[in-house]
């Protein structure tokens, strides 16, 4: 999930009580050593338990997420642009023939979820290539140097304290790898959003967003929670696009969402 996702969880299941103890912020990569303690501190305070707080003590500032972070150009595109470079073609065909393939899957989740598969669809293929590349970065690394980052800290410590209670819960572990923003799975779930809306769609006992009914199930659980309306239209002026909005804060991500759903769909 792309990390210009909406956060609207209420945040309170990871913030509680930690405004007098929150750690220091940094624009350089110095400080990172001196700043895990502090964190560590707030997560205690927040309810994270020893694997947790023993997994931000083993992580490392990540270059490779700051420079992702410093140089995004993709969102700045014109909505044709946009489709033409994230590929809208290649992905509205695979998404016809995989929503033939999994059929059962797709009209399961739409049943229960009254969300198109079109939908869930465009968003797999535009997040991860269908699972091609779910990323090569270590999550808690990631998120740890965001939250450390001062550019968009409040944004990015709950998502890390909500990470290291994935690690308690077993969901993930120390050496989870996913995108360069910290972001799971097949359809790249932020951490607080994958603690949220993760679903156990294969009835294994866990939620595992690397697995693909999971990972289908979370993202539909995602688009209903934050307020689908079965049946209603999804495309722009349409009541569930300000849905679609809640995926991504990026205008011509949502746009592209919308249309190849369409497509996939017709």
């Amino acid at each position: 999930m792309s990390f210009l996702k909406s956060l609207t969880l209420g945040l309170s299941f990871c913030v509680a009580g930690t405004s007098a103890m929150a750690a220091f912020c940094s624009d350089t990569s110095g400080k990172y050593e001196a700043w895990k303690p502090e964190m560590a501190a707030e997560a205690k305070a927040a309810g994270v338990g020893d694997r947790g707080i023993a997994a931000l003590m083993a992580s490392s500032y990540s270059k490779a997420t700051i420079s992702a972070d410093r140089n995004q150009k993709s969102f700045k595109y014109s909505l044709d642009k946009f489709m033409q470079v994230r590929g809208a073609d290649t992905i509205v065909k695979q998404g016809r023939s995989k929503k033939t393939k999994n059929a059962n899957l797709f009209s399961a989740l739409e049943k229960q979820y009254g969300v198109p598969a079109g939908v869930v669809i465009a968003i797999h293929g535009m997040e991860t290539g269908f699972g091609g590349f779910m990323g090569d970065t270590n999550v808690v690394s990631a998120i740890a140097t965001l939250s450390y980052d001062c550019r968009r800290s409040s944004f990015f410590t709950p998502h890390l304290i909500a990470a290291l209670k994935l690690v308690d819960r077993g969901s993930i572990s120390p050496a989870s790898v996913g995108a360069k923003h910290g972001e799971l799975g097949h359809t790249q779930f932020l951490p607080g959003n994958a603690l949220t809306y993760g679903v156990d769609g294969n009835g294994d006992g866990k939620v595992d967003l690397n697995n693909l009914t999971d990972a289908m199930a979370s993202t539909a659980n995602y688009l209903r929670k934050k307020g689908w309306t079965p049946g209603a239209g999804y495309q722009q002026g349409e009541a569930n696009f300000a849905v679609i909005k809640e995926w991504n804060a990026a205008t011509v991500y949502q746009q592209a969402i919308a249309i190849m759903g369409k497509r996939i769909d017709q």
